[in-house]
Parts: C-alpha cells; structure tokens; sequence
C-alpha cells in the first residue's frame, strides 16, 4: 500500500485575520486540551490496520497555538498508531511570535521536520492591512529560531494581490524571504471569500484590478526563481528536493486522512470529510461522505496544478492507458495561445495558463 498522508487541523487562532476562511476559533486552554484528548482517540481509532504514513502535517487555525507539548502528544499516538516511516515529514502551521522562543526546541524535540510559518507580508503597512499580530522580524527570528532547533526546513506563506499592495512591496517580501533563509515559500493570490471582513468591505478595500494581479504574481514568480525557488505548483516554490511531500499528496490524487472540523479525507477510494462544526466533532460526530475519489477528471484536474502537469507514464501507471487523444485535441488550442505546453510526455498548463486556471480546466476537462 502506497503511505497515507495524515492531516490534522487545529482549529485555533489567537484572532481572526480579516481575509481568513479557514474554520478557526478563539478559545483558551481547557478547550485544547480536551481537543488535543479527542484527535488523540480519533487517530487511536485506526489502531488495528497499521497503516503506513508517511507524511503527517498539522494546520489550522495556529497549531503552534496549542503548545509543542500537546502537538507531541498526538504525534505520539500517530506513531502509535500507523506505520509512521523514519524518513517522514512532519510539518506544523504556525506564526511568527506564538509560543515564545522554546516552541520550536519542543517541536524539534517531538519529532517535527518541517515549519511552515505565515508570514504574508515583509511590509509592516500592509501587514496591519491584512490584522497580522507579528512583524517582519518576528517572522525572521522564528526562521532563525527554528533553525538553531534543528529544523532546517521552514516554509514562508507570501499573499499577493493585498490592499495597498506595490509591486516594490511584494518583491522586496520575496527577497525577505531568501534573506531569512527560506527554504520554501508559498505565494498566493489573495481570493476575497463570502462571510469573512474583508467581504463586507471589498468596495472599500485598495485592490489591483485583473491587469496588476497578474503583473504582481508573475513578477513575484520571476523574483522567487531568481531567488533560486523553484516554482513546482501554481502557489508553491522549493529550493531544489524540498517541495511540500504531503501537499504533492493531494496534488498527485494519492490518498490521505483528515482529522478534526474542516478536515478532508481520501481514503480507500472514497473522499469524506468532517464539518466545521467543534462541538459536533467533540460529541463524536462522524465524517460526512463525499462521494467517490480518484476518477481520471480528477487526477487530471489536481495534476494541472503542478508544474509538472499531467504526464503520460503516471496516467498509464495509475489507469492503465494514456492520456485521451480527445484531451490533447482539446490542449491544441490552448497551447497555440500560450496557456498550456503539449508533448508526448503530457500536457502542463504555463504561467500564463496558472493564471486562469479554472477556465483553462474547464476548457481541457469537459
């Protein structure tokens, strides 16, 4: 069996940021750690199978929030409960400024291989702009931090697209990043979602229209490669061999676990996922079913993502045939206006054809 990845979502947050849609929560101690007592049983459910794991990462909210302690502790029954491989990923979400300067030492200590931390902006304006609580050397100290820890592998979080946002600004956030010794960074496109501040005030809020969003995100792609990251999926950059293992889970249609409110499953070809509902997850709720997973559409959909694109030989390994001629007479015309290249190794959307992904797969996978 191929290694599941495993995801748990910690839903707390020290305040909620004003573009945010994530499912977090204010809430004090008492609240993690009873929490903490109910993923620990939900991850000791799966016991008997001993399935192999090989990547497991920790978002939210701020899981950082809940103590490197209680993280510990669930990574414990993690181990205690799957085949967690030596050679595994451990990632954990926080920011710059949680948890004081002994967080990252009890991380390290618990088995955590990897950070990724939001940043969003090296701007103090803009982070203010966005209700970030930390500032540009917040955010340097916990890389220096967590590297003098022994974790060598922090992700940076860049927004793009931001109130107020230059192109100066967003370049000068990219070199921050490389200066702090980034070794991966995650640059997305602020996307204003129903129901958050943001929402409510978006004809108020100073946006770049289309034309300087896509100057801004292909100016930040050209800046992080010169940087020496490379760009492997729409919003993502790696210094060489250290892409996010678990995020290729989902982007690569393999198969994973979620745990706790908000968090998704892919599991035995079968996706099913718990609602962003606390109180129902601590009453011991169970997931809600979400229908089949795994289809050709799908995978083809996810791979489009990556740089790599969807490629013949991993269409033929995982269905036993290539990729549809019908797709590629599709491709033709988007290739010949410059949104997708077309080979006989697979089909890869461009920078230009990230852009517009959502139409660009709507043209491909009808």
């Amino acid at each position: 069996m191929t290694p599941l990845g495993i995801y748990v979502h910690i839903p707390f947050c020290a305040s909620k940021c004003p573009y945010c849609d994530f499912y977090s929560l204010r809430q004090g101690e008492d609240a993690w750690e009873n929490y903490t007592n109910c993923i620990i049983k939900r991850i000791k459910s799966y016991q008997e199978q001993a399935l192999p794991v090989d990547t497991v990462y920790f978002g939210g909210g701020t899981p950082g929030l809940i103590g490197a302690g209680r993280i510990g502790r669930i990574l414990a029954a993690v181990r205690e409960s799957f085949a967690l491989g030596p050679g595994a990923e451990i990632t954990v979400e926080t920011n710059p400024g949680v948890g004081g300067e002994t967080l990252f030492d009890g991380l390290a200590a618990a088995g955590v291989t990897r950070l990724s931390l939001g940043l969003q902006s090296a701007n103090e304006g803009e982070l203010r702009l966005l209700g970030r609580r930390h500032t540009a050397q917040d955010a340097a100290r916990a890389v220096e931090l967590a590297h003098r820890a022994g974790i060598r592998n922090v992700s940076l979080d860049l927004m793009i697209a931001t109130p107020g946002q230059t192109r100066e600004s967003l370049l000068a956030s990219a070199r921050f990043c490389a200066q702090a010794g980034a070794s991966h960074v995650s640059a997305y496109l602020l996307k204003i979602e129903p129901g958050t501040v943001y929402h409510e005030r978006r004809d108020s809020l100073d946006l770049p229209d289309e034309d300087e969003v896509c100057d801004l995100y292909e100016a930040a792609c050209g800046e992080l490669e010169r940087l020496g990251y490379a760009q492997y999926e729409i919003s993502n950059f790696a210094r060489p061999g250290l892409e996010s293992r678990h995020n290729l889970k989902y982007w690569r249609c393999e198969e994973y676990l979620g745990f706790g409110p908000a968090a998704h499953s892919f599991f035995r070809g079968r996706r099913f996922y718990f609602p962003r509902d606390l109180d129902r997850f601590l009453a011991g709720g169970e997931p809600a079913d979400d229908g089949p997973g795994g289809s050709f559409e799908e995978f083809a959909m996810l791979a489009l993502r990556l740089t790599e694109g969807l490629s013949e030989e991993r269409c033929r390994a995982r269905f036993g045939y290539g990729i549809p001629a019908e797709l590629r007479r599709r491709a033709a015309p988007l290739a010949r206006a410059g949104y997708c290249r077309v080979s006989p190794e697979g089909i890869a959307l461009t920078r230009t054809g990230f852009l517009v992904s959502n139409a660009v797969l709507a043209e491909l996978l009808v």
